[in-house]
């Protein structure tokens, strides 16, 4: 198996933290299916289920569903365990298994780029693309399934709100504004899994997202920590395009991983906030911590706000997850700062450039 370093060294911390024993107790000889499984989640999902059988032979079966397999790593297609799924989740997805132990799904757009340009595409992922994932695990008798939801659920707070909890009180979503497909969307498929709970006693849980980050994020999608990655990466100054006073918590993929296995394997209520508040952070805090990261490069932080907003941007600006309930029922403890994990992700990200360097050279 090949991975970057710091994938690697990730990849083995996941399992330690989620519990060796633990996990080949409970997916020794299991098939997983992973929707979005080149993407950032679901690619880790992939590595560390692969990992698994390499240590401990537990020979687990994964089905990574993508729309283009050009963007697995060539160590995933290459792996006897694994069976590509060439596929959209939007479409009815038919698989002669006879049984799908685990589904995770984590298909949907991330980009506020394609969430803008494509708000359909980025709304039907996250509703028929679950209905059709839950269909298959009701069908396929799942232990199962895990929906990849996001923060945005929430909305923007109301009026002195600062902090969301599972159960609490939630913001403002304007419907009525496309971008905002992305939050409906995931909305709609948490009713969805809810309901197939409550009415076929499948095995659903949900996971809330907060900002997440890693290797495997791509740094053109148009979010603010891919521009900043990207800046630092090629020696480029850092421009904000707005007074970065918005407030944020960010969560390295590696800790946010443990806890999404925490709550697929061992969870018993329905629904866990993932976000790290020990991250809590302005844009421009985080734009200064990733200067401050390589200090020998000289970068600067410049200030060039437009006289209009990006209309690509969430319509809501403030919220933090509390992850009370995950942290007391789970006992899941992030483990990276946001020096740390920013500085991991640009180690990798220079890792790869080399990797492709080298390739050039060699052709």
């Amino acid at each position: 198996m090949v991975y970057t370093k710091v994938v690697n060294d990730d990849v083995i911390d996941i399992i330690d933290s989620v519990g060796k024993e633990n996990m080949q107790e409970k997916l020794k000889d299991k098939t997983v299916l992973i929707t979005g499984a080149s993407g950032m989640i679901g690619s880790y999902f992939v590595y560390t289920l692969l990992k698994l059988n390499e240590l401990f032979n537990t020979n687990i079966k994964v089905l990574a569903m993508v729309r283009d397999k050009s963007k697995l790593e060539s160590f995933v297609l290459e792996d006897p365990n694994v069976d590509v799924i060439v596929g959209d989740v939007t479409a009815p997805i038919l698989l002669d298994y006879s049984n799908i132990d685990y589904v995770v799904h984590a298909a949907s757009p991330a980009s506020p780029k394609i969430m803008r340009e494509y708000p359909v595409e980025t709304n039907f992922a996250n509703t028929i693309g679950t209905a059709n994932t839950l269909k298959l695990a009701l069908e396929k008798h799942a232990e199962g399934y895990l929906f990849v939801s996001s923060r945005e659920i929430y909305g923007e707070p109301i009026l002195g709100q600062e902090i969301f909890e599972e159960n609490g009180e939630l913001g403002q979503v304007d419907p009525l504004v496309p971008r905002n497909g992305y939050a409906e969307g995931k909305k709609a498929a948490e009713n969805m899994c809810v309901s197939f709970k409550e009415e076929y006693n499948l095995n659903t849980k949900i996971v809330r997202l907060a900002h997440t980050y890693g290797p495997g994020m791509s740094i053109y999608d148009g979010r603010v920590q891919a521009d900043f990655l990207k800046n630092v990466l090629f020696d480029e100054d850092i421009v904000l395009k707005s007074d970065g006073s918005s407030i944020r918590t960010y969560t390295y993929i590696a800790d946010a991983i443990v806890a999404m296995f925490l709550v697929l394997l061992n969870s018993n209520d329905l629904v866990y906030n993932i976000a790290d508040e020990n991250s809590k952070t302005s844009i421009k805090e985080l734009a200064e911590t990733l200067v401050s990261i390589y200090p020998e490069k000289g970068l600067k932080l410049i200030f060039d706000i437009p006289s209009e907003s990006d209309k690509g941007a969430a319509s809501f600006k403030m919220g933090i997850l509390s992850t009370e309930k995950i942290r007391n029922e789970l006992n899941w403890n992030p483990k990276y700062s946001i020096e740390e994990g920013f500085k991991r992700t640009l180690i990798h990200l220079h890792e790869q450039l080399e990797k492709e360097h080298q390739k050039i050279l060699r052709k």
